[in-house]
């Protein structure tokens, strides 16, 4: 009884209001820890918090990163020592327990669908000189959007002065491949689900799905390692099928964070090993030295590759990227592998068909390009979401045609602003290994705009600075449109730390500066 009253959630939204958060994981919970000043209101579909983990996970999931690198700065985790990585329940609770802290239960209603915006600003819409046409402080005391809220089938509208869009990446609007007429899975008289509704299902409900059943999985990232994994484990024993991973392009998978004995964050977390990577708005003589420093990088990634290629049987299996393994770490699409996951390959339970000339639905099964058939009685498609397609379908015109530029990535400026949306906020849109602390130190950082602690940069300029960011990402991997951070994270978290008036030197001397891993308790608020 005592939980149920502390978790005690919004019952009454006010018609007008200074602060809308959109989405209960873990961006939204960050923002409205950061933003409770303003009593904000956190709009979340489902029934609870968590996001991803708690409705696109599937039983065996569990998080790529340790315990102490995904955790908010001002709140450990319980069993931060335990070397295992937690499960996705554990990930709830450890939400939900950070909920109960700051007492967030308060500003968040449950059940509460955003399906529509309109912007109340006027013509002149965003396309000003200065963001918001004043490039700082932007709650001025008006409202500047309209937000329809569906509640129990009936949509209600509310005004606020500023938006935090965390609805996520992910979840939601999965990505389906599309094919020719007469090549689809109308004509495949088996089964095919997408990931997403596979995460609904029960363990009882998804072992006999895949039990003695023929199944491909379309993919070869986490989602569709994990999945295959567990098909693998529902087909051990009498009567067992294999699982056919259809894989289409090639990325390095990782068995732990230890590379010959090393620990991993030697050779990408430190400020002394990022120092070689290239990273926006860097000057001529960094240029220069990342120029110079390209053959030690190139030696870096080869160390990584020959333990890889000793400790995993990639060769084995035809599963050798041709491609640098810091191009997969700097777009953020290294996957953890599961327990176990090669050991279930060598026992025939897991198998691997290349599609690179890519594949298309039979009556029977699937067709690769190079005609070779496989037969199926399940096809999952472990092809990712269209989570820009979320913020498509609410947003008005003409904000919903600059959602993405011309590279296909949103132009936003620290990770968060959009140089043409007013009184907006995107979070948890760019990707880091710890996608916890990206979230959390941007919700500090987009707090100090709304305090008016700092300015922004005219619009032209901050359109530049996300360009910079876009060509540095191109210049370390083919993979750039995924907007990820990782080889210059301490680089991206000193430009918040600068704007915020904070130290961006974090550590306690000069060696621990260079060579220590930086991670979220280095950035405690002062």
């Amino acid at each position: 009884m005592a939980q149920a009253a502390s978790r005690a959630t919004r019952e009454a939204v006010p018609v007008s209001s200074r602060v809308a958060i959109i989405g209960g994981g873990i961006s939204g919970l960050a923002a409205a820890k950061q933003m409770a000043a303003y009593d904000p209101v956190v709009f979340e579909a489902t029934a609870s918090v968590g996001g991803v983990w708690k409705h696109c996970a599937y039983r065996t999931t569990r998080l790529q990163t340790p315990r102490p690198d995904y955790e908010f700065s001002d709140y450990s985790w319980p069993n931060r020592d335990d070397p295992a990585f937690p499960t996705h329940a554990e990930i709830v609770d450890y939400l939900e327990g950070y909920a109960d802290r700051f007492d967030l239960w308060r500003y968040i209603a449950f059940g509460s669908k955003v399906v529509d915006i309109k912007y109340l600003g006027g013509p002149q819409a965003g396309f000003t000189e200065l963001w918001s046409g004043t490039g700082k402080a932007p709650l001025q005391g008006r409202p500047m959007w309209e937000v329809g809220v569906a509640t129990g089938g009936i949509v209600q509208w509310y005004k606020f002065e500023f938006i935090v869009m965390c609805a996520g990446k992910y979840g939601d609007v999965p990505r389906m491949p599309a094919f020719p007429a007469g090549k689809g899975p109308e004509v495949f008289k088996g089964q095919v689900m997408h990931s997403l509704d596979y995460c609904k299902l029960s363990e009882e409900e998804s072992v006999k799905l895949m039990k003695g059943k023929k199944v491909v999985v379309v993919g070869y990232k986490k989602s569709a390692i994990d999945l295959a994994n567990e098909c693998a484990q529902a087909n051990q024993g009498e009567g067992g099928q294999a699982c056919t991973m259809l894989v289409r392009t090639l990325h390095w998978v990782v068995p732990s964070y230890s590379i010959w004995g090393l620990p991993f964050f030697l050779f990408y977390s430190t400020r002394f090993s990022q120092l070689f990577y290239q990273r926006p708005n860097q000057g001529f003589f960094r240029f220069l030295l990342c120029l110079l420093m390209s053959p030690l990088r190139t030696a870096v990634s080869k160390f990584i590759e020959s333990y890889l290629s000793w400790k995993l049987p990639l060769g084995k299996y035809g599963l050798t990227p041709d491609h640098p393994f810091v191009e997969d770490y700097a777009s953020c699409q290294m996957a953890i592998l599961p327990d176990g996951f090669f050991d279930m390959a060598d026992r025939g339970l897991v198998r691997f068909q290349r599609a690179s000339s890519g594949w298309c639905f039979s009556e029977n099964g699937v067709v690769l390009g190079d005609g070779t058939r496989v037969e199926a009685d399940l096809v999952f498609l472990a092809t990712g979401f269209e989570g820009k397609d979320k913020l498509r379908a609410v947003l008005p015109d003409p904000f919903r045609s600059l959602v993405v530029n011309k590279s296909a990535m949103m132009p936003l400026y620290r990770g968060t602003i959009h140089p043409l949306i007013p009184n907006m906020a995107f979070v948890g849109y760019v990707e880091s290994v710890s996608n916890l602390h990206t979230s959390e130190l941007r919700c500090r950082w987009l707090a100090g705009l709304l305090e008016g602690r700092f300015e922004l940069p005219a619009v032209q300029a901050m359109a530049r600075h996300v360009d910079d960011e876009v060509d540095a990402m191109r210049r370390t991997t083919r993979f750039y449109r995924r907007h990820c951070i990782s080889t210059y994270s301490i680089h991206d978290s000193d430009g918040m730390c600068a704007d915020l008036g904070a130290a961006t030197r974090r550590k306690s001397n000069w060696i621990a500066e260079l060579f220590a891993p930086y991670n979220n308790k280095d950035y405690q608020e002062e």
